[in-house]
């Protein structure tokens, strides 16, 4: 009798022991799920989208040596994510349809959407990812990211003024922003050109990139 008694106070010891265990686990389980919750939540950054009806996107690019053509896109899309005031931890996720090129001349709108340029039925859209938002000065940045164009993908850096943030009279925070740089439209395949009894080329090499934006932050 004694024996059965001392066994069972065995068991009991055994199972109140790993009932102790168990409930230890699941309150560290418990803690370091609210844990990740909690640093996510402060992880988590400020979306700001394009307002594009104060935003634009444009190039310029040398005719003949002797002027310059300008264009735009009509349609494009992106974020930016960032939780700092100055943006200095800014990530730009841009598209632009590439159909929806505007050179204010539809027939020759219709060209550069052709193989000979952007070739717009297979390459669709022009992208840009940005991987690091620099501050190198008062309002002064280099952003830097991969673009995308006719397929090909290359590491290019721009320059980015940024004009600050205010709330507009309908209550929407905004923040503008200037961002300039140049790409070799060769470097991406884009190679239609002639060249003029002069011995320059009909169309420059290096495009102008010039976006004046507006962002709007989400709610």
């Amino acid at each position: 009798m004694k024996s059965k008694i001392h066994r069972l106070s065995r068991l009991s010891g055994k199972h109140f022991k790993e009932s102790i265990i168990k409930v230890g686990k699941k309150a560290k389980l418990i803690s370091a799920v609210l844990l990740i919750a909690t640093l996510s939540a402060s992880a988590q950054k400020t979306k700001w989208s394009f307002d594009k009806s104060h935003s634009k996107v444009q190039f310029d690019i040398s005719h003949m040596v002797i002027a310059e053509v300008s264009g735009q896109f009509q349609d494009y899309s992106g974020t930016v994510l960032s939780d700092k005031d100055d943006f200095s931890d800014a990530k730009i996720d841009f598209s632009i349809d590439v159909k929806s090129i505007d050179t204010d001349d539809e027939k020759r709108d219709q060209h550069l959407r052709s193989p000979d340029f952007f070739d717009a039925a297979n390459y669709a859209k022009i992208t840009f990812k940005g991987k690091s938002m620099k501050k190198v000065g008062k309002n002064k940045y280099k952003l830097t990211g991969d673009f995308t164009l006719h397929g090909v993908t290359k590491t290019i850096t721009l320059d980015v003024t940024y004009g600050g943030t205010v709330k507009d009279p309908w209550g929407n925070i905004k923040a503008g922003f200037k961002i300039t740089g140049v790409i070799n439209r060769t470097d991406f395949g884009l190679k239609y050109n002639s060249i003029m009894d002069s011995g320059g080329l009909l169309i420059g090499e290096d495009v102008t990139i010039t976006c004046k934006v507006e962002l709007i932050k989400k709610v």
